[in-house]
């Protein structure tokens, strides 16, 4: 076995939910190593996103990398777990199916579903990655995120069709976002798979800053769009109640 990979692996070993964040002297005392060495193995996994570090206090801790290789991965404070019950609610309410996803770089993160109970599953699968801007969820959470976030992923994102009701002029986009700020949802119109509907809400800390979204979806043949205003409100609700748990938590 790599000795290389064995290092690695006993450095995460100890990242747990007793201590889940390290400074780099701080582990390298622990560890009995020397501490350029642990540094340059904690940029590596960095880097790779096994690791993130926190930017204020300079420690790390168990990165996204592995809850989308696995996703096992406890995220900060365990957000899926505070806020599954929630999404078991909603789509019991909604009976269509719920997700909970977070952005990142890469794209939406899904986090969590609750599949619709009337059957015909979705293709969605937690651990992925779906797009942004054709996406109830990504563009919510892009008209609630910081203008440096929004103006980050415009500016550097091949903004790519995926039918033919797909938004790619990024000024549209633009417009589009700022009345889903004011209306407080987003709406997905067979944008990002022919035949799908789906309607987001933004998932917000006890300090108003947006941190996920909680979205319903559904064949476009029985999606009621004469019900968009309650699956609001109960999405809305859901998020609250959410919110009400997860006190500060932030996705680096």
């Amino acid at each position: 076995m790599s000795s290389t990979i064995t290092k690695a692996f006993h450095l995460l070993d100890h990242f747990t939910s007793v201590k889940p964040e390290w400074g780099v002297r701080e582990l390298a005392q622990q560890l009995g190593s020397n501490k350029s060495t642990i540094y340059r193995q904690m940029s590596t996994l960095a880097e790779l996103k096994v690791l993130q570090q926190n930017p204020l206090s300079g420690k790390y801790r168990l990165g996204l990398k592995l809850f989308e290789l696995g996703s096992r991965v406890e995220l900060h404070g365990a957000l899926v777990n505070c806020a599954h019950k929630h999404l078991e609610k909603v789509a019991k309410e909604i009976t269509e199916t719920v997700h909970l996803g977070i952005l990142q770089p890469q794209g939406v993160l899904i986090v969590d579903k609750i599949e619709s109970p009337k059957g015909l599953k979705l293709s969605s699968t937690v651990g992925h990655y779906t797009p942004v801007h054709c996406t109830a969820l990504g563009k919510v959470l892009l008209a609630f995120s910081q203008v440096a976030i929004l103006n980050a992923y415009l500016n550097s994102t091949k903004i790519q069709a995926y039918t033919e009701n797909t938004l790619i002029n990024t000024t549209m986009i633009r417009h589009q976002l700022s009345t889903i700020a004011q209306n407080g949802y987003a709406i997905d119109r067979e944008e990002l798979e022919d035949g799908l509907i789906c309607v987001a809400v933004p998932v917000f800390n006890v300090q108003d800053q947006v941190v996920a979204a909680l979205s319903a979806s559904g064949p476009a043949t029985r999606f009621r769009e004469e019900a968009i205003e309650e699956y609001v409100q109960i999405l809305s609700l859901g998020a609250n109640s959410i919110k009400s748990e997860i006190g500060n938590y932030f996705p680096s």
